[in-house]
């Protein structure tokens, strides 16, 4: 399955925080969320806008790219690779509110960040312009998200090749390592985007939604696994080649998917999807 840039253009994305256990601590960002309270200590931090199709504001601006990713690097920026799945869902409204999330299929996901300590919202670290946000072109369909459906069987991993090194930059983690996952995870996003208020870093999606003239799908990023050791503070550099593979770990092996990266194959990845891309400053 794919989608066009023009289908692209017209579906909002949204991203979930904290829905991988200890990623914001390694991304420094656990002190945004100290006044958030969840009901459950497990629970995400809640979901926010990466684009958002006609707009008035920056989140209108398209950010998505299968091949580039675009920052300024004349000054000292902590650029930072985020992988992660994206899932695009079929939306069901009444009164105005979400009552179902149908998955339709998933692919991989680089929700890049800027990590800017002052930023009162996490919108304004995901989204600064043109091709700096990461999907791939592939997508696989999805029947449901509950347990035992098709993304059970798929893992998540990530790479960065600088100075022809290849290294690992995310965890090799199984998509059911997600803190909330299968049913649960579509109750909370369903709960999330009717309620979330505009407090701290999080921001009124029930308002945005209602002012997009309620979107028939929507594009939601799950939450970033945990860096390696050098993830942690390994940030982007121009030059720099990223790739995050959502593969199926029944079919192939890390070994496999490291070498193809490694020799930049250009045929097909049938184990899964992934993205490459390659980064350059503006």
């Amino acid at each position: 399955m794919n989608l066009t840039t023009k289908q692209l253009k017209q579906i909002p994305v949204f991203g979930i925080a904290g829905n991988f256990a200890e990623h914001l601590t390694q991304a420094g960002e656990d002190a945004d969320f100290v006044d958030v309270k969840t009901d459950d200590p497990y629970a995400p931090k809640g979901i926010f806008p990466i684009f958002l199709p006609n707009f008035n504001n920056f989140l209108g601006t398209f950010p998505l790219s299968s091949s580039l990713l675009k920052a300024n690097f004349s000054h000292k920026i902590n650029l930072h690779l985020e992988p992660e799945i994206c899932i695009l869902f079929n939306v069901t409204y009444q009164e105005n509110k979400i009552t179902e999330l149908k998955p339709q299929a998933f692919t991989a996901f680089n929700d890049c960040s800027i990590r800017r300590p002052n930023a009162t919202k996490i919108s304004e670290k995901k989204n600064w312009g043109e091709q700096c946000t990461g999907i791939a072109s592939n997508w696989i369909e999805i029947s449901s998200l509950t347990k035992g459906c098709e993304l059970d069987d798929y893992s998540i991993i990530s790479f960065i090749k600088r100075n022809n090194k290849i290294i690992q930059h995310g965890m090799d983690s199984p998509a059911t390592g997600y803190q909330y996952f299968h049913q649960k995870l579509l109750n909370w996003i369903i709960k999330t985007l009717n309620q979330q208020q505009n407090t701290g870093p999080l921001e009124p999606l029930h308002d945005y939604i209602n002012k997009m003239g309620k979107p028939s799908q929507i594009i939601i990023s799950l939450g970033a696994t945990r860096y390696t050791e050098f993830g942690k503070t390994g940030f982007l550099q121009p030059a720099d080649k990223i790739a995050i593979f959502v593969y199926n770990h029944k079919q192939t092996t890390k070994k496999i998917i490291t070498e193809h990266f490694t020799n930049q194959s250009n045929t097909e990845f049938k184990a899964g999807c992934y993205l490459h891309q390659e980064v350059r400053s503006i």
